[in-house]
């Protein structure tokens, strides 16, 4: 591990890695990089380093989705040679594809939800992304019906 002195250039070699698809859990593990709780207080103090960090999670989610295409597209393990020599299915190998995939699609959909994240919860939100605000009206037995025949009810 690293001292916790704030340098230019781990911060970017940090983000490098992010948005190559590295896990923060794995570059914390490699040799000369700061702990994950070191890099938690850098994104407190420094600006300009919690900026380049929310860019690099952003590209983050892009490079999962490139995973994804990939991981969908190899099929050399969809078959295999049962104890007979029969070609078959392996479905445990389909599976676990399955599974890297929804696993990469809900983590970018959590890091980059206007792109990725269901559509539902973009749509129900107010005004400059902040919750819906909801105003009574009282209205008069007159204005319901008028409401009423124009809905065509």
């Amino acid at each position: 591990m690293v001292a916790s002195t704030y340098s230019e250039e781990i911060a970017a070699t940090i983000c490098q890695r992010l948005a190559a698809g590295d896990s923060l859990r794995t570059i914390c593990a490699t040799e000369g990089m700061p702990a994950k709780s070191t890099i938690f207080v850098w994104l407190q103090v420094h600006e300009d380093f919690r900026a380049q960090y929310a860019l690099a999670r952003q590209w983050q989610a892009e490079t999962l989705v490139d995973d994804m295409v990939d991981i969908s597209d190899e099929s050399g393990d969809d078959w295999r040679i049962d104890d007979e020599g029969n070609l078959v299915v392996n479905h445990d190998a389909i599976a676990r594809c399955r599974l890297r995939v929804d696993t990469r699609k809900w983590v970018a959909s959590r890091m980059h939800p206007r792109m990725y994240g269901d559509r539902v919860t973009q749509e129900h939100v107010g005004a400059g992304g902040g919750p819906i605000r909801v105003q009574a009206v009282d209205l008069s037995d007159d204005e319901l019906a008028a409401i009423a025949l124009r809905s065509g009810q």
